[in-house]
């Protein structure tokens, strides 16, 4: 009996397993995935929830008390109202601030990215489907949109339309659309040169049957899987302008907005005020990125 040939590459056990069961097995194979994993679901949880389980509500002005401004940790207020977390200069507990402040990130993050996905896949579908002239003009747009640092635009964008939670949404949106476009490209011009896709040509079936009903299906994982980390690019980038003092508005802060009304008190020793709102921020961008980065290497079934 010959010896078995062990020369051939090895291949993953669950190399020929749906995806899906593929990608859970490789999460839960992971410990640190895994708790990143748990941990994202644990804040989107708190996002959603918190108008319910808020002990405050901090866009309500009513509720605010200036007596309870600046109250350090686990210290009670005037109306009797622990605040585990402390509170800021306005007298708002920072719990509630940070529960709502998350809320108002992933509103932003995910709708942006919504939206950014959205433009780069038609554009990159388009390009590649009709190639020649179109497919010129549509990348020099991409080039230009990507030779020039993202918060630069964002900057320049709400200088000029001003503040606000739906401009900031279309300032990132304008800035992150041009990657999408060039990944669907890439992935939809391999796609469009199978066998497949020429019988549905000699077919004579119509091009926006084809772009949608073939292209599209086949072409879009890779890039719905960079969008995972790039929520986390856009959330850091709201955070950025928030900071800066162009992003979201006061009455509806972000995570951003929280920090850096808290940084002029730091060096007095408040240091609450920034300090759990950047402790909450880290843990959102860090459990996104090790999901996405995850996600984006088990369609590679080479990689471990």
């Amino acid at each position: 009996m010959s010896a078995p040939d062990t020369s051939a590459p090895r291949v993953p056990a669950y190399a020929d397993t749906p995806l899906r069961q593929k990608v859970l097995r490789r999460i839960r194979n992971r410990p640190t995935t895994r708790g990143a994993a748990i941990l994202l679901g644990i804040l989107v949880l708190l996002a959603l929830l918190a108008p319910v389980i808020a002990p405050q509500n901090p866009h309500d002005l009513a509720s605010l008390s200036v007596m309870d401004n600046r109250l350090p940790p686990g210290e009670a207020g005037m109306n009797g109202i622990t605040y585990w977390l402390g509170t800021d200069s306005q007298g708002r507990d920072m719990l509630s601030a940070i529960l709502y402040g998350l809320r108002t990130s992933l509103l932003v993050g995910l709708s942006a990215t919504a939206g950014a996905l959205f433009i780069g896949i038609m554009a990159g579908l388009v390009a590649a489907q009709f190639g020649g002239a179109v497919d010129a003009v549509i990348m020099r747009i991409v080039d230009f949109m990507l030779g020039f640092p993202s918060i630069l635009v964002a900057l320049v964008l709400l200088a000029s339309i001003g503040r606000g939670v739906d401009k900031v949404i279309l300032a990132i949106v304008l800035v992150q659309w041009a990657q999408y476009a060039r990944l669907m490209r890439a992935a939809a011009l391999v796609e469009r040169r199978k066998e497949y896709i020429e019988a549905a040509v000699n077919f004579g079936l119509p091009t926006r049957h084809i772009m949608l009903a073939h292209l599209l299906p086949n072409s879009v994982g890779s890039v719905l899987v960079v969008a995972t980390i790039s929520i986390a690019s856009a959330i850091t980038l709201e955070a950025t302008l928030s900071f800066l003092g162009v992003g979201v508005p006061v009455t509806q802060p972000s995570l951003g907005l929280l920090i850096a009304n808290g940084f002029e008190f730091l060096l007095s020793g408040e240091y609450w005020i920034a300090v759990f709102p950047g402790i909450a921020l880290v843990l959102l961008i860090m459990s996104l990125n090790l999901v996405g980065t995850r996600l984006r290497r088990s369609f590679n079934v080479r990689s471990s």
